[in-house]
């Protein structure tokens, strides 16, 4: 979708398809590495691959970023894979088979997590500035997790650590 293209002396980016669909971008460092904070208020704490071809999507992804990965659960009811930090401390990217219950005609896509300290008064502030609840926020073993939309209509995800 957009070639490798250097962004001055920063890095090296690129957006493409992933065999599933999903839109996936790649960044090479330059003088700007990129993330280099995670699981603190305002930056990612997680990433999420949802997709009707689980086996596609994690060959991909072994393939050509070298993932390890650890299988969550591998049953017809629910199957999740993570990546595992290259330095083995911990994970960082989920990728769900969502055939189950994505709707026809949607494509795999990726979804980013945003650490807040407190996810019902930051869904709060969405609603105030006019965007959308995608779903309200509720309690999981991940944290309490809610989804919004911005002013663009881009949907993400906000996480509280539990």
């Amino acid at each position: 979708m957009v070639p490798l293209t250097p962004v001055a002396d920063l890095g090296i980016q690129s957006v493409f398809l992933d065999p599933t669909g999903a839109n996936l971008g790649a960044w090479q460092p330059g003088t700007f590495p990129g993330f280099t904070v995670m699981n603190e208020h305002g930056a990612p704490s997680w990433f999420e691959l949802h997709t009707r071809d689980h086996a596609t999507a994690m060959a991909f992804n072994r393939s050509v970023f070298h993932w390890e990965t650890t299988a969550v659960s591998d049953t017809d009811e629910f199957r999740y894979t993570v990546m595992r930090h290259p330095s083995g401390d911990g994970e960082l990217a989920g990728i769900m088979d969502a055939a189950a219950f994505l709707p026809d005609g949607v494509p795999s896509s990726w979804a980013i997590y945003w650490e807040v300290t407190d996810a019902d008064a930051t869904m709060a502030q969405v609603k105030k500035l006019g965007d959308s609840v995608v779903m309200e926020a509720e309690d999981t073993p991940y944290g309490r997790l809610a989804t919004v939309t911005d002013p663009a209509g881009a949907v993400f995800k906000l996480r509280t650590a539990p």
